[in-house]
């Protein structure tokens, strides 16, 4: 079941623009960062309820994806890892196609593999967490049944 509730913009122009214009588009526009595929992500605020989207890096392997809190290396993690861990249906949308995911953090042997995969996609997640003392968290969707 789709999620509803009222949407707030990001308050950061580009990323606002970014994942507006890519679900405008169905995927078709505004659909790579740096040369890199990406997905649109829709969290509830964990404070707000408010629907968010963020375009994130594409990383998926057998039709589930995972998402990385790097932000950049930031001392402080993203507002949508929280969003994710007090509310854990999310939706994805990849290209034309938009699911509902059930969104969970990640540890141990599990998180090491699905790190490998991110950094495959985009190396820079290795040089982020070399900038920051914090445990860059990775959550894992998983497709949700009905």
């Amino acid at each position: 079941m789709p999620l509803t509730g009222e949407y707030k913009p990001s308050t950061s122009d580009w990323a606002r623009k970014q994942a507006e214009e890519f679900e405008a588009s169905n995927g078709e526009k505004a659909n790579t960062l740096r040369g890199v595929p990406i997905i649109v992500l829709t969290t509830v605020g964990a404070a707000s309820g408010a629907l968010r989207k963020t375009a994130l890096m594409r990383v998926e392997h057998d039709g589930r994806y995972a998402v990385v809190a790097s932000k950049g290396g930031a001392p402080d993690e993203p507002k949508w890892a929280e969003n994710m861990r007090r509310h854990p249906h999310v939706e994805l949308q990849d290209a034309d196609e938009k699911r509902d995911y059930t969104a969970r953090e990640l540890s141990g042997d599990e998180r090491a593999e699905w790190w490998a995969r991110a950094a495959e996609v985009w190396p820079d997640y290795d040089n982020y967490q070399k900038r920051t003392d914090r445990r860059i968290a990775i959550f894992l969707l998983e497709p949700r049944e009905g």
